[in-house]
């Protein structure tokens, strides 16, 4: 099982982007993030697999 953390500042883009991979046998969707200091905090909470993580967000962004 991939555990996946979610971070996007858009609560649609993040809601679609988990059902896509809720639809997946061997996906779950551990955490989901507002920006990238939420990411950072629920990724040490939650230890994902992999992140996928918009690159521009207010704050702490993806690149940083």
């Amino acid at each position: 099982m991939i555990r996946v953390l979610v971070a996007d500042d858009h609560q649609l883009v993040r809601a679609g982007v988990r059902t896509l991979l809720d639809a997946e046998d061997d996906i779950t969707v551990v955490a989901e993030a507002r920006d990238g200091a939420e990411a950072i905090e629920s990724a040490v909470g939650t230890e994902p697999d992999a992140v996928l993580m918009d690159l521009s967000m207010p704050g702490v962004d993806g690149v940083e």
